[in-house]
């Protein structure tokens, strides 16, 4: 059995590629030691080359990220921005790093409300005192063939009630219909309903993992994690994004 013989120039190339890709990752990984050896207390996901020479992108936890040279001595915070293609490569970057695998979430611990066939999908990390999400809450009713699955997700910090007010509606007989009534009626969840085991604490440790740090969030079946309460034509837009 013969086989083919690559001319010598390709099989130099391939061997040059596996250098340089060698070296990139040698370079990161000492980029990395070094940033870690300034920032102690930073803990640094990933470090890569950019397309500028002798700048380095560095990814720490809840998705910040930085640039740095190869001795982690000088930073730049901000956008990194390619002037030929007229786009922001930091905005680019974040975006893929805030795909969420839709798969991987619990939605058994989610209130869920299906709206006509509901064959589209939707899942929001809100807040019970949020005003932000009671204002998209009014644009989530316009839907229809939805499935919105909404995680509760109350910040303590800044609506010390909402913790209790979570528990009650996921405590209720009929947890959607509480949701609903105290979100687009305003009416309040009965009181004392709170005596059951709730999964506040999961979601908590949810959404820190997935570096969602204000409500309301939404995730959508292509991985698109959106803050804020966003228009009923931009929810459309990303529903139909597959």
């Amino acid at each position: 059995m013969t086989f083919p013989i690559r001319p010598l120039w390709l099989a130099l190339s391939s061997l040059s590629l596996i250098a340089c890709s060698a070296q990139a990752a040698d370079d990161a990984d000492a980029v990395k030691k070094a940033f870690s050896r300034q920032f102690p207390d930073r803990q640094v996901v990933s470090v890569a080359p950019t397309s500028m020479k002798g700048v380095f992108e560095v990814v720490m936890q809840g998705r910040q990220i930085v640039y740095t040279d190869a001795r982690a001595e000088h930073l730049l915070v901000g956008e990194l921005i390619d002037v030929k293609k007229k786009e922001s490569l930091t905005e680019k970057r974040m975006n893929q790093l805030s795909r969420v695998d839709w798969n991987s979430l619990p939605l058994d611990l989610a209130i869920k409300e299906v709206r006509g066939q509901g064959s589209r999908k939707l899942v929001v990390f809100s807040d019970p005192d949020c005003p932000f999400c009671k204002k998209l809450e009014t644009t989530l009713a316009q839907l229809d063939d939805v499935t919105i699955h909404t995680f509760l997700f109350p910040l303590a910090e800044l609506h010390p009630d909402a913790p209790r007010k979570s528990a009650q509606i996921w405590c209720a007989s009929n947890r959607t219909e509480a949701w609903v009534q105290l979100m687009r009626n305003g009416v309040a969840p009965q009181q004392g309903a709170a005596n059951c085991d709730t999964p506040l604490a999961k979601l908590q440790e949810l959404g820190q993992k997935l570096g969602i740090s204000g409500t309301p969030a939404l995730v959508f079946p292509s991985g698109q994690l959106v803050s804020g309460a966003i228009g009923k034509a931009d929810i459309e837009k990303l529903l139909s994004v597959r």
